[in-house]
């Protein structure tokens, strides 16, 4: 089976109400990009916590209706526009040709080398190098696939200083996919290695990966964590993050470490690393470990 995209223009305030009225004439779905996208003129729809946009919203969007190839394209758009109460806007129809989805979605994945020895390998992949470090992760819901610099930043963190400083214990907070839990565990088998997410879906995310990995990784919420976690302070914490969340849980993170533990931090931009640093300062001396397209991760040693 074949489709037809309609594709309509429309200003900030109309994507949301015209999406709505196109899904009651007829079309089969309906999706809202910016128009100014891949241009000096594209705009961010969310902000970091605390600096979100007073609108998530485009200036200009770009409405994209999925219809039948032999539905009735002008009126679906004209009836639309009529039950909004504005003029027919002008519109493009382009193809879109009948393709094996499943498989054109998995080829946009292959596997992600980091570091020096690991690989982040889809399950419908082989591994490059069967003797590396292998991990088995399917893009998912939960953040964390490897091929977001931060998450890269970390798990080179990990990789170099995990087998040096034989930690007995690791606290991933904000494990998203439990990818940096995961890679912890591989790298030092003895270590008790414990994930907290706010979102319950990362959670179960995380779990369901460790248990494809064969990790042994306990993962909680966190109104769980202090009350049914075994190990309350951490010989190395790593929270990949934002910047913002960062800072407001400083005083929370610092108390996780042990005596001589570290702190690995990343979710950072470059020209954000001395505010963060900043708010670290009284527990800890933070320092920039790596940089990467634009983003840090910061690393210290609590005294």
């Amino acid at each position: 089976m074949s489709w037809t995209e309609i594709v309509i223009e429309v200003a900030l305030n109309d994507a949301e109400t015209l999406s709505d009225a196109l899904m009651d004439a007829g079309a089969l779905s309906v999706s809202v990009e910016d128009a100014d996208l891949g241009t000096a003129a594209e705009q961010p729809l969310f902000g970091e916590p605390g600096m979100e946009p007073k609108e998530a919203a485009w200036q200009r969007s770009r409405v994209v209706v999925l219809a039948e190839v032999d539905a009735d394209h002008a009126a679906i758009v004209s009836n639309a526009a009529k039950a909004c109460g504005v003029a027919v806007p002008p519109y493009s129809l382009r193809p879109v040709a009948a393709q094996d989805w499943v498989r054109l979605t998995q080829s946009q994945f292959e596997p992600i080398h980091i570091g020096k020895n690991i690989w982040v390998v889809p399950s419908w992949h082989d591994a490059p190098d069967a003797n590396g470090l292998i991990l088995e992760l399917d893009p998912g819901l939960a953040f964390g696939t490897g091929s977001h610099p931060t998450t890269r930043l970390c798990m080179e963190w990990l990789e170099i200083h995990v087998p040096l400083q034989k930690p007995k214990s690791l606290l991933d907070y904000g494990c998203g996919s439990g990818i940096l839990a995961m890679v912890a565990m591989k790298l030092g088998s003895d270590s008790t290695v414990v994930g907290v997410d706010i979102d319950p879906h990362a959670i179960d995310a995380a779990r369901y990966n460790s248990e494809r990995n064969h990790c042994d990784v306990a993962y909680y919420l966190p109104e769980d964590f202090s009350a049914k976690s075994t190990v309350q302070v951490f010989d190395i914490v790593v929270a990949n993050i934002l910047s913002g969340p960062l800072k407001l849980m400083a005083p929370m993170l610092c108390s996780r470490i042990a005596a001589g533990g570290s702190l690995t931090l990343s979710g950072v931009l470059a020209e954000q690393a001395q505010d963060v640093i900043a708010a670290y300062a009284q527990w800890l001396p933070l320092s920039v470990w790596a940089e990467q397209d634009g983003w840090v991760a910061l690393s210290g040693t609590l005294k």
